[in-house]
């Protein structure tokens, strides 16, 4: 009896090219699978509906998506899978590369603001994200369309934004609120965007120095997170080696995203860190911490040509974005069975407990890199023992 030959479709010539783009992407070999598969039957629909390979587009894919739903799949339709696939066709020159969606004017003004933060005010990558953020915010509140009118902008409009973050956002980060609408606003008034410069409809924000006292955890705690991690797993490797980092060096977010193979020098026990302000710093690597990190390294971290250290674990495997880092200490917070904090509180909890075991608020500034010893003075707050020191008696006690 002869077998039936499978019918040749027209993707067939490109189902090894997709399966190494996957692999690449880091996607896991059963998702692959199924994504393959995706393909195999968007590849029986091609030959179907008389579609080449050359005529596919993201409206054909929207077609297969619905042909796939009306006959009750029960599988995922994998859109980004197939987002993926006609990329890489069109990469292939394959397929005719798709025409870009016409920029919004709020687009090309955001493009614009981006370049002058760079180019004009020097700011720092992460800096300008924030900014970027912030205006895209400030400037599509309210638009229906992704649409908006500089010109038309009022004081009301600046204050009323302002006032709604305050209603949400802690005292310094309406702060920040403040910092990152001064500079759009700025920016609006030098381009001729706005007639007056909007800045004065700020609103100043009530708030003090050195009126709250810093949230940290105990070493208890610190060690109840710790221990949550479980290192038998690729996904516990990397978040203990990441929690050892804020534990027990302070580093920042940003910081633990931007660190890269090389910045580790293994043979002198060394860490180079890219801090603010495109500082530099070289750090002495505590023996559990490069414990932690290698071990990381040796059993957890993803095949990736990408040199971040920490890579994301959902393909597509890239570097971690600062972010994730008080993602993990929320998670592991939970587990632990302690209230919610983001990632900065470890930073905290670092200077609390040097400052506990007696090291002086110049030695703790040095290890948090700070670039003013008034910045580490918040600390002198939770030295209970040396407040007592320099309290005054209340004098109706005496009597």
């Amino acid at each position: 009896m002869s077998g039936t030959r499978r019918r040749t479709g027209p993707l067939s010539p490109f189902v090894e090219h997709y399966r190494d783009l996957l692999r690449g992407l880091g996607y896991r070999s059963e998702t692959i699978r199924g994504m393959v598969k995706v393909l195999g039957q968007l590849d029986r629909w091609m030959i179907s509906n008389a579609i080449s390979v050359s005529n596919l587009d993201a409206t054909q894919l929207d077609c297969f998506l619905a042909y796939r739903r009306a006959d009750d799949y029960r599988q995922s339709p994998h859109r980004r899978g197939l987002r993926l696939l006609l990329d890489m066709l069109i990469e292939m020159h394959v397929v005719a590369p798709l025409p870009d969606d016409p920029l919004t004017n709020t687009e090309v003004l955001l493009d614009d603001y981006r370049r002058w933060l760079i180019e004009d005010r020097g700011l720092a990558e992460a800096t300008v994200h924030r900014y970027e953020r912030s205006a895209r915010k400030f400037l599509l509140t309210g638009s229906d369309d992704g649409s908006v009118d500089p010109t038309a902008l009022t004081g009301s409009d600046v204050s009323g934004y302002l006032l709604a973050e305050a209603g949400r956002c802690s005292v310094g980060a309406v702060k920040g609120r403040v910092a990152e609408m001064r500079a759009l606003l700025r920016y609006l008034f030098v381009h001729g965007m706005t007639p007056t410069l909007l800045s004065g409809a700020i609103p100043p924000v009530a708030g003090w120095r050195e009126t709250s006292i810093p949230r940290y955890f105990a070493r208890d705690d610190v060690d109840a997170l710790l221990d949550t991690c479980d290192r038998s797993t690729a996904l516990g490797a990397r978040d203990f080696a990441m929690l050892m980092l804020l534990s027990m060096l302070g580093l920042r977010c940003i910081e633990i995203a931007r660190l890269e193979l090389d910045d580790i020098d293994w043979r002198s026990g060394h860490l180079r860190v890219r801090g603010k302000a495109r500082r530099i710093d070289t750090l002495p690597l505590p023996h559990e911490v490069g414990d932690a990190v290698a071990g990381y390294l040796r059993d957890g971290r993803p095949h990736t040509t990408d040199r971040h250290l920490f890579q994301t674990y959902r393909a597509p495997i890239r570097g971690i974005p600062p972010d994730l880092l008080s993602d993990v200490v929320r998670r592991a917070c939970k587990r632990a069975g302690l209230p919610p904090a983001g990632a900065h509180r470890l930073r905290h909890s670092v200077a609390t407990t040097l400052l506990s075991e007696g090291v002086t608020l110049a030695d703790i500034s040095q290890v948090l890199r700070h670039h003013d010893l008034a910045t580490t003075a918040i600390y002198a707050k939770v030295d209970l023992a040396s407040l007592r020191t320099v309290a005054q008696p209340w004098p109706g006690a005496l009597s």
